[in-house]
């Protein structure tokens, strides 16, 4: 091949690879990464988007070249050349993409085995899902929050477990995401190493009120999320104990996930999965209100399907909480 044939493939090659590179870093494709799980995911997929556009820009220079001087004439009708093929050409697109497979396969390796490895004195945090919230659990302490609180830089393993149907916990930032199962416990691990506030999902289609099954996952510093983890300590012994205020019924909306299906103007629910809390019967009677709650089948509401609300709440909740919710009920509806 000419030295100016090669200058013209070089040339077409690195046009094409500089737009698809353009293309690739340009725009952003991929959430900024909150994780150090995150960052090596981010890594492979680079990795592989880097071999991808080198042979993008191989191909595209073949084949412009090959159009633009080896085109037959108008009225050429002619067979070309017998050609038998090019052992070294064909060696070489063996040996070339088996090197590039294998190195991707490699480098994936190395990253699942690290983003499944166990830091040192990790935090364990138990995860339920529900239709359709999310509940967060410290094991040691008392702790209970909807929100997801999490220490920068420290290990992380998330236990999940699905009180209903099958769930799927997904923070973006974070770059992982994992089944939650009922009757099976699945782990993940995850190393938060940027301070912030970001957005849990599920990704699971679960039922009507899938795309409001969303909470936050808070990255705090260590200082400031052992600070927040005691005090929410003393503050669920001092309630369990009876020596603190009486457990609060819209915290327990909050908690419980009702503020995700229902429209409560008190709590700031505009959920419309199940039944409008502000217009509920001027005769509603405790003994009602706590049965929707234990045993949500019981009646159903009309416009509304069965088996959607879960039916575990009556051995969740203690007597006190059920009291405290069933009153906040009853006083913050604008009875329709």
């Amino acid at each position: 091949m000419r030295r100016g044939s090669i200058l013209s493939l070089l040339a077409i090659g690195v046009v094409a690879g500089g737009i698809a590179t353009a293309v690739a870093v340009l725009f952003p494709w991929l959430p900024t990464p909150a994780s150090r799980e995150a960052g090596r995911i981010d890594f492979v997929f680079w990795f592989v988007i880097a071999i991808c556009i080198f042979i993008f820009a191989i191909v595209v220079a073949a084949m412009v070249y090959a159009i633009t001087h080896f085109r037959a004439a108008p009225d050429d009708d002619s067979d070309g050349p017998p050609i038998h093929g090019h052992t070294g050409l064909e060696i070489a697109w063996t040996v070339v993409p088996t090197i590039l497979v294998t190195a991707i396969a490699i480098v994936s390796a190395v990253v699942l085995s690290q983003d499944d490895a166990q830091g040192a004195d990790p935090l364990r945090v138990d995860v339920m899902a529900q239709q359709f919230a999310w509940t967060f659990s410290y094991p040691g302490t008392s702790v209970v929050s909807p929100i997801l609180y999490l220490p920068d830089n420290r290990s992380v393993e998330l236990a999940l477990n699905s009180k209903d149907v099958i769930h799927s916990f997904w923070v973006p930032q974070f770059g992982q995401k994992e089944d939650t199962v009922p009757g099976l416990t699945t782990h993940l691990h995850i190393t938060p190493d940027r301070i912030g506030t970001y957005p849990v999902i599920c990704t699971e289609l679960c039922g009507l009120g899938h795309a409001l099954m969303r909470s936050e996952a808070i990255v705090m510093t260590p200082a400031a999320f052992q600070k927040w983890l005691t005090s929410q300590a003393k503050a669920a012994a001092s309630a369990a104990s009876g020596s603190g205020s009486a457990p609060s019924g819209a915290a327990l909306f909050k908690q419980n996930g009702c503020i995700s299906c229902h429209t409560l103007a008190a709590a700031g629910a505009t959920g419309k999965v199940g039944p409008d809390l502000d217009q509920l019967p001027a005769e509603a009677q405790r003994a009602f209100v706590r049965e929707s709650i234990v045993d949500p089948n019981a009646y159903i509401e009309s416009g509304f399907p069965k088996n959607v609300m879960p039916q575990t709440f009556g051995s969740t909740l203690s007597k006190a909480q059920l009291d405290a919710l069933v009153q906040y009920l009853i006083s913050s509806s604008k009875k329709g």
